[in-house]
């Protein structure tokens, strides 16, 4: 079997077969205005990628829903966000459910609270969504939720836990008592360590949903850090710090071999881990990233 080697300093070695399995099923996430610099994703990308398309605020439904039925028609699984605290009432976010469904034969969703402080309308938190009943109705299979592995600031105001654990219990008891296949798409980081430590805790808690963990795609150093301190990435974010006071790496474009390389070695020595899957956020380009998961793939094909 073919090992892949990371840097000098880490002394473990990664099964290139992991490593595949890991990043085989990958997901990625987009916005309309990105979608529009890809002629075609099936030249980029394998059909049946799962999509996330991300609904920015001030992001039409129109341009939404044009996107998902173009991603529909290239051959690619399309879970759209819906924002809470962007949707103005129920009569919204059913318009936005049915047309999802009648237009662009959607069937996935990620709900999340979004990243507004005042909520737009009536709607608050990703639980409200589900209580409505309206994924179901409309037919939606696969509901994501958002998680938290670093903490979120603007839900836990006092650096705890304590408000985002009870929310991801009581969606495990949602999920429990409905037929949804759920599951939980995190935000990005750059350090493994806390990834595994939240997915053990929440484990140990009760928590089973296979989880999604959300990883940067290749970009420049300052990009990144541009992007992280914009999306509340937490302490790993010192991961990036550190290499941006490295002058031998300033320069070079960031790549997640490394991160991706900790995920697989520490998913091998605990296979029971939620750790399902890979979600890339291409902060450098949907064009870049895809080329790099390409060649990652076929490299690691060939040396095994």
């Amino acid at each position: 079997m073919a090992l892949l080697k990371f840097k000098k300093s880490q002394k473990q070695t990664v099964s290139t077969k992991d490593f595949n399995e890991l990043l085989n099923g990958f997901s990625m996430e987009i916005m309309p205005r990105t979608a529009e610099k890809i002629d075609n994703f099936a030249d980029i990308l394998p059909t049946d990628t799962l999509i996330y398309i991300a609904h920015i605020d001030g992001t039409s439904i129109d341009d939404m829903v044009k996107t998902a039925v173009r991603l529909k028609n290239e051959g690619f699984k399309v879970m759209p966000h819906f924002p809470a605290r962007i949707i103005n009432d129920k009569s919204t976010l059913t318009e936005w459910i049915e047309r999802y469904s009648s237009e662009a034969d959607v069937r996935q969703a990620l709900l999340l609270a979004g990243g507004v402080d005042t909520p737009k309308g009536n709607f608050e938190s990703s639980m409200q969504l589900l209580e409505t009943g309206l994924f179901d109705k409309f037919g939606f299979t696969d509901l994501n939720v958002a998680g938290h592995p670093e903490g979120n600031k603007d839900i836990d105001i006092d650096n705890t836990t304590k408000n985002v654990d009870m929310a991801l219990e009581w969606k495990q008891k949602f999920s429990e008592r409905t037929d949804a296949n759920m599951g939980i798409t995190t935000q990005f980081a750059f350090d493994s360590k806390p990834i595994f430590e939240w997915a053990n805790r929440i484990n140990a808690s009760g928590i089973t949903l296979p989880i999604n963990v959300g990883v940067a795609g290749p970009a420049k150093l300052q990009t990144l850090i541009k992007f992280s301190i914009a999306c509340g990435v937490g302490p790993s974010l010192k991961v990036l710090q550190k290499r941006a006071l490295d002058l031998t790496k300033l320069l070079l474009p960031y790549e997640p071999t490394e991160i991706l390389g900790e995920l697989t070695s520490g998913k091998a020595k605990n296979p029971n881990s939620n750790i399902s899957s890979i979600h890339f956020f291409p902060l450098g380009g949907i064009k870049t990233n895809a080329e790099w998961i390409s060649n990652k793939l076929t490299k690691n094909t060939k040396s095994a």
